[in-house]
């Protein structure tokens, strides 16, 4: 149970069911940041190149533990980056290994470092049907790649023409929705089997598209999918702190140095690792619902995965928090998410459960 006083709040140890660590320098000075606050993390495969089989996904996993402070009990669950190619027998074999835990589907050119991915997705349903098989979850990035299609209405139109399709023809596969921004797909995955959930960003919570523009271009907002609307954002609150088991934590944090951020194309990713249970236990608050963040936070995911609760807890303090404005990273420099902000939650630390 949650602990709520007028000065803290003290919640079962969370886990983020989407991070992306990169590789590398920016590995190292990444990855403590997600392992300070949460116990495990669902790492994206994405890397150049993709990590496209176990083998490749056992070899970026040494790389991750080897970058993590000694003393950290942290675990990346690790994910496999889907191709046109991809092989059910690796698949399998990496998955009942452990070494899998999902398996990530990113449309062709969706986002940073999707160029390898899937084209068709008919053409892997071989591949889906042996996940459907042996329980392995499927994480999408709910996005078409058309370029007709507007950039704001891709993940409405991957619901008609991709999700709904794959979820008929595969009504026993484990799905994570993940990163959703819209009420189109907060209505979706509400309305889906129990075989569906979604993830939820605390920069999807905080910001509609606006904030992008504000005053001019704002790169530092801006992340795939993009933030939409305002009706958008208040209907991902809504379920965010309904309490329904469909919606848990994955905050997308995705660091890019601050060049490759403020340049003539820059990239698309958000860093919120740093302050990212400050940055929920505000919006929680916001909606009169910290009473539900833990289980947000710390009960669905494993229970989608099947996983066991964590025995940890985490304890934020009502202190106001100054975030950086910049911090070091891979020789350079990262701008996190809500920097040179004051918020009014501060991360504690880890402790034991009881």
């Amino acid at each position: 149970m949650s602990e709520q006083k007028s000065t803290r709040l003290t919640i079962r140890q969370p886990d983020d069911w989407h991070v992306h660590l990169r590789d590398g320098a920016m590995l190292a000075d990444v990855a403590p940041w997600t392992a300070r606050q949460f116990a495990r993390a669902i790492v994206m495969p994405n890397l150049a190149p993709p990590c496209a089989t176990t083998g490749d996904v056992a070899a970026y996993r040494a790389r991750i533990l080897a970058a993590l402070p000694q003393e950290s009990t942290f675990t990346p669950l690790m994910t496999l980056y889907l191709t046109d190619a991809t092989d059910p027998v690796d698949l399998e074999a990496g998955f009942a290994l452990g070494v899998l835990t999902a398996a990530k589907l990113y449309p062709a050119h969706a986002t940073t470092n999707s160029a390898h991915g899937v084209t068709d997705l008919r053409g892997i349903y071989h591949v889906l049907d042996r996940m459907q098989q042996i329980g392995m979850p499927l994480l999408v990035h709910g996005e078409v790649t058309s370029g007709h299609v507007d950039i704001f209405d891709r993940e409405a139109v991957f619901i008609e023409r991709v999700l709904t399709p794959t979820l008929r023809d595969f009504p026993a596969l484990k799905v994570v929705f993940e990163h959703i921004t819209t009420k189109d797909a907060a209505e979706f995955v509400a309305s889906a089997p129990d075989t569906v959930a979604a993830t939820i960003t605390p920069h999807h919570l905080q910001i509609n598209r606006n904030a992008i523009f504000a005053g001019g271009i704002r790169p530092h907002m801006y992340c795939l999918p993009i933030a939409k609307r305002e009706v958008h954002r208040l209907a991902l609150r809504q379920v965010a702190t309904s309490g329904s088991p469909k919606f848990f934590l994955g905050t997308d944090t995705a660091p890019h140095e601050v060049s490759t951020k403020e340049s003539a194309c820059g990239c698309a990713g958000i860093f919120n690792a740093p302050h990212a249970m400050e940055a929920y236990a505000m919006v929680f608050e916001e909606e009169g619902a910290l009473d539900k963040l833990e289980a947000f936070a710390s009960e669905f995911g494993p229970q989608f995965y099947g996983l066991p609760l964590n025995e940890t807890k985490v304890v934020l303090e009502r202190q106001e928090c100054r975030v950086p404005e910049r911090i070091a990273a891979a020789g350079g420099e990262v701008v996190p998410w809500m920097a040179g902000e004051v918020l009014p939650w501060s991360f504690v630390g880890i402790q034991p459960l009881g």
